[in-house]
């Protein structure tokens, strides 16, 4: 008998607008890579930076104060998707490594560097940041 708990292929949490946030987000999404098998990877390092530099942003430039933010990670053998919602106004965008004159904005450089794919989607309230990253199931080895 497999006495192994497997997680739903789909989970989610929201964040205060606070510091520590970032911490819990990673934990999270620790605790779900774990959850589905996909610690020993050789992505999770990186799904793990994305989700800081994503719930980073959306702290510092999308939630306003009161309210949340949403992670939002989902796994189907083949893809893990990370998306981050809130409900702020704007649209991120990568700033070029020799953008000297730029603050901040090199998350996302980040983000399009590790990720398989990722993109903006527009929301009735603010936007998504999602990226993916292709993982191949590690149970199925």
């Amino acid at each position: 008998m497999n006495d192994t708990i497997q997680l739903p292929t789909l989970r989610e949490r929201f964040f205060r607008r606070e510091r520590r946030s970032v911490q819990a987000a990673r934990r999270f999404t620790a605790e779900t890579l774990t959850g589905w098998g996909l610690t020993g990877t050789d992505r999770a390092d990186d799904v793990l930076l994305c989700v800081s530099e994503l719930v980073t942003n959306a702290l510092l430039h999308g939630v306003p104060p009161g309210r949340h933010s949403r992670l939002l990670l989902r796994y189907d053998g083949r893809v893990l998707g990370v998306e981050v919602h809130d409900s702020g106004p704007g649209e991120p965008r990568v700033v070029e490594s020799g953008d000297t004159g730029a603050e901040g904005g090199r998350g996302l450089l980040l983000v399009a560097a590790l990720s398989d794919q990722w993109g903006v989607r527009d929301r009735e309230l603010g936007k998504a940041v999602w990226c993916e990253f292709e993982i191949r199931d590690a149970r199925a080895s």
